[in-house]
């Protein structure tokens, strides 16, 4: 069967399930969207506002849904639009596949209309890049580039295919693809038993747990480990809901804003087991005082994530899912009666706490938790409300929170809120941003208005940029350098210009009828909801500081007077 580099393009989609595309069309990739219009009753075809829109948008419906998120961009602006969005998925480990047209081939490398090169910008930011330059390549290319993209530790994935590639033919013959499996080549049977007597001997375990437990669907074999080892557990950003976070034993994030309970509990802890996490930065603080009285286990997927930021005294390579598996097989029940007690003590002594009067960023968190029982998918911006976020909606289940956590994305939530609504139309979805970060990529509530979304976005709006903000309060003798955002917008207005409905909440009365008038509606909804601005995200563990260094606001005041 003869077929243009473009009709194989889509061919290839088709074959590997692909049934979302987010992008931005162009000059260069014009033959793949004419092919993709004969093909549009199987595959659904997203126009964002900006192609940066299109990389969050594959990315939340990836995170979401636990398959390959899907974008194109044209040649030059269109492909660098995306950088910023394949750069976020790199970060957190997310399965993308980018696919760019670019130049006909005779033209490349002579800085012709729209040339870029694409896979030369991208290489450090992707797990693999391709340029194809042969259209009897293009097929195999692209079946690769899927399954790079699910192996081992996911990431995005660049295929950057030429104009005259897309228009050429060649013989095409269609695969069946196979599922990807999951990786245990490296881990060992002496391994494994180092690892059971490690936690054998324990007298206080803390499991720690990351984005790995959720990304290898953990989430069964993670709730009979931690029953069968008796211990509490803490998590990263990127591993809520790999835990049940209403349970007794969740003790709340570890790091800088993490709970007094975890950040205190794995610095007196005996054994540390590290499963599917990184150690970053931001989670370990000063990191020659990071659990400095235990010996710490890793289980990990990804070699390279070893001994790179913490030294750790044992580890288990392989699916985090397949490594539970069978640590569960060799592990009798144990008990660590003292010790789980002394941590719930903890919590009962260091609870999450907030002003009790007026509108905020916790209260409106947690009543958006209350009005949706907990079942909604929350996705978020980066700063204060994705802090609060985090630390005030309890997430019972894995990919219900949809965020940037290495990059730090300022303009990530509302495209990778529209990419998480079409992936699970059934789910409430409801991205928090700050109004510096909603500012960044609002016009994606046009693409919303489109699509006839019934995603809600609440503007949590402190008219500053508040983390940015809390740190020159707290580090730079108050001195708000470009941080106060005292211009004129008007965010209801904007949204009901971009055919959306628009409500102003200004206290908790306000607020509470906004959620539950846009909880009833099936078009997008923007609450714009305004708080103090100097509202701050407690506890707080200052840089270069150990995290058993954990202060609230509490402590601050006492430390002053």
């Amino acid at each position: 069967m003869q077929l243009t580099g473009a009709q194989i393009v889509i061919e290839c989609l088709k074959e590997q399930g692909v049934d979302t595309i987010f992008g931005y069309p162009g000059g260069a990739i014009l033959n793949v969207y004419d092919e993709l219009y004969k093909h549009r009753n199987e595959i659904r075809h997203v126009l964002t506002s900006h192609e940066q829109g299109a990389s969050h948008a594959a990315d939340g419906y990836a995170r979401s849904t636990g398959k390959v998120g899907v974008c194109f961009a044209t040649s030059g602006p269109g492909a660098t639009n995306l950088v910023t969005g394949i750069a976020t998925a790199y970060m957190d480990s997310v399965p993308m596949v980018a696919i760019t047209c670019n130049v006909t081939v005779p033209l490349l490398g002579k800085d012709s209309f729209q040339e870029i090169d694409i896979a030369g910008i991208t290489t450090p930011i992707t797990k693999h890049n391709f340029i194809v330059t042969d259209v009897k390549e293009l097929a195999d290319v692209i079946r690769r580039a899927f399954r790079i993209a699910q192996t081992g530790r996911p990431g995005p994935v660049l295929v950057d295919i030429p104009k005259d590639i897309t228009a050429q033919k060649t013989e095409y013959k269609a695969k069946e693809i196979q599922p990807v499996e999951r990786l245990t080549q490296k881990m060992t049977e002496e391994d494994i038993e180092q690892a059971v007597s490690y936690i054998r001997h324990a007298k206080k375990p803390y499991i720690f747990v990351g984005g790995g437990a959720v990304i290898s669907e953990a989430s069964e074999e993670l709730k009979e480990f931690v029953e069968l080892v008796d211990a509490p557990v803490t998590d990263t950003l990127m591993g809520k809901g790999a835990y049940d976070g209403t349970g007794e034993r969740y003790t709340g994030m570890l790091g800088m804003h993490g709970t007094k309970t975890s950040n205190l509990g794995v610095s007196e802890c005996d054994l540390l087991i590290a499963i599917g996490v990184r150690f970053s930065d931001r989670v370990i603080g000063n990191a020659k005082k990071f659990a400095h009285h235990a010996k710490i286990l890793q289980f990990d997927v990804d070699p390279a994530e070893v001994n790179k930021n913490i030294v750790v005294d044992a580890c288990v390579m392989g699916d985090v899912r397949e490594i539970l598996k069978r640590v569960n097989e060799r592990l009798e029940p144990m008990e660590h009666k003292e010790w789980m007690e002394h941590i719930l003590e903890y919590k009962k002594q260091y609870p999450l706490t907030y002003h009790p009067q007026g509108l905020s960023g916790p209260y409106m968190i947690e009543k958006i938790y209350e009005l949706t029982n907990g079942d909604a998918t929350i996705v978020t911006e980066v700063g204060q409300h994705q802090m609060w976020s985090a630390q005030f909606y309890k997430y019972s289940k894995p990919r219900t929170l949809i965020t940037s956590g290495g990059l730090g994305t300022m303009g990530y939530g509302l495209g990778a809120a529209i990419g998480a609504q079409i992936g699970n139309p059934e789910k409430t979805v409801i991205n928090i941003a700050g109004d510096g970060c909603f500012r960044m990529n609002m016009n994606e509530i046009a693409t919303a208005v489109r699509e006839q979304l019934p995603l809600i976005q609440v503007v949590v709006n402190n008219h500053v940029l508040g983390m940015v903000r809390q740190w020159q309060d707290l580090f730079y003798e108050q001195r708000y350098s470009a941080t106060v955002l005292n211009d004129a917008v008007d965010f209801v207005k904007m949204a009901e210009a971009m055919g959306a409905t628009g409500i102003r909440a200004t206290n908790r009365e306000e607020f509470d009828a906004a959620m539950k008038q846009a909880l009833t509606m099936k078009t997008p909804v923007v609450i714009d909801a305004i708080i103090d601005c100097d509202d701050k995200v407690w506890p707080m563990v200052a840089p270069g500081a150990a995290i058993s260094e954990v202060f609230t606001e509490e402590d601050l005041e006492k430390k002053e007077r």
